[in-house]
């Protein structure tokens, strides 16, 4: 009998830990979002663009799908109200992030892989553009934000032709990074010469590396970037004021850094949303940086080439032309059932990577010339998830 009650008791405690770990099971899931709705996600979908009537808005449509610092899509567009076939792209001022890009390069870059998007989608739906850069010049560098909000980057000029099928297109409906390991197998010389068939602006040049010297440097020029980045506190305030903790501010916002930007997706993200969003210390400065040293460390190992993106100069032409290849060389890459992830920290210029900026400049650069970009290339393990995007009217400014 006392056997009985004992096990009896036992069962009844074990119901009651059961029953408490689901409910707090439930409370996580909520908190996280886990029954609304993915608007932020609906860009992605390929029906997207045909609710669209304007061929303009359509095109803008798949440009926000285009690789950008940050993820804060710093696109601002306005449409000729004279003329239907036209618009102009304009750099958004109020997207910035001058901790991490003081100088507004990879905010240009961004700009060149929103426009080579609009060329290739333009094709695919029967129009043919004409992209002239800066048509009103150059930005004033002595009032950047002023400048940009006065000049446009780029006037873009629609005339219909023929549909043309872009064997590009379809992947631009993927995600434009994972973080994740990749095989460790070299690139073929065909996937290698495909990539460099990307090249196709004066004055930018595209290195692929993978020979075991330079791949090793590299992955140390990763690392050690990461590093750097992660101990600046006013860069860490910055990303976490556009880190998005749930579900429900991924709908709001619609653009920033989210868990699943870092390849945390399924239960674990939902699981580790609701954690955040209730308890929001387990997010501090030194956990996001010992996770992002690490990610970045397992990334490095994981990586069998490297691509590098340069240009003669660092015009703002000369970035925007960067951006416009990274677009093609992402989407070639994806043809090629190969993946991207940028690892570019160490490009960037505030003080404190000043030192690693120019031994990398030494090592892979001649005099004039500046990196622009710095990606990983391989197969993938596993798949990325996509990114929040706004909705494609929120880009439209007068």
């Amino acid at each position: 009998m006392i056997n009985k009650a004992v096990n009896k008791k036992m069962l009844m405690i074990l119901i009651i830990i059961l029953s408490v770990a689901a409910i707090c099971m439930a409370i996580l899931f909520i908190t996280s979002g886990v029954f609304a709705p993915s608007r932020y996600l609906e860009p992605w979908n390929k029906s997207y663009s045909k609710q669209f009537g304007d061929p303009r808005v359509k095109l803008v449509s798949h440009g926000i799908l285009a690789a950008n610092g940050h993820n804060m899509q710093p696109w601002k567009v306005v449409l000729d109200p004279k003329d239907h076939m036209v618009f102009r792209l304009y750099a958004d001022a109020e997207r910035l992030t001058p901790e991490v890009d003081p100088f507004a390069r990879q905010t240009m870059v961004s700009q060149g892989t929103f426009l080579e998007y609009i060329r290739i989608a333009g094709a695919e739906l029967g129009y043919k553009t004409t992209i002239a850069l800066f048509p009103e010049g150059e930005y004033d560098e002595r009032d950047l934000k002023a400048s940009m909000s006065a000049k446009p980057v780029a006037k873009v000029t629609l005339a219909k032709a023929p549909p043309e099928k872009n064997p590009l297109y379809p992947y631009m409906y993927l995600p434009d990074t994972n973080r994740g390991p990749y095989e460790a197998n070299l690139l073929s010389p065909g996937q290698a010469d495909a990539l460099q068939r990307a090249r196709q602006e004066a004055g930018v040049a595209l290195h692929i590396f993978q020979d075991s010297s330079n791949v090793e440097r590299l992955g140390q020029y990763a690392v050690t970037g990461t590093a750097i980045e992660a101990g600046v506190h006013r860069i860490n305030e910055e990303s976490r004021r556009i880190f998005r903790a749930n579900e429900y501010e991924k709908n709001r916002y619609r653009y920033g850094f989210s868990l699943e930007g870092q390849g945390t997706t399924g239960f674990m993200k939902h699981m580790m949303q609701g954690l955040i969003t209730i308890f929001p210390f387990l997010n501090n400065e030194q956990a996001s940086a010992d996770m992002m040293i690490r990610s970045t460390q397992a990334a490095a190992g994981h990586t069998p080439a490297y691509a590098m993106i340069l240009t003669e100069g660092n015009s703002r032409t000369q970035q925007v032309l960067a951006g416009m290849l990274y677009s093609r060389l992402i989407l070639s890459a994806h043809s090629l059932g190969l993946v991207m992830q940028p690892v570019s920290q160490v490009l960037e210029e505030y003080p404190e990577m000043e030192q690693q900026y120019n031994s990398i400049h030494r090592d892979y650069a001649a005099h004039g010339v500046t990196i622009q970009m710095l990606v990983r290339v391989g197969a993938p393990t596993k798949s990325a998830a996509p990114t929040m995007r706004r909705d494609a009217l929120d880009f439209l400014t007068q």
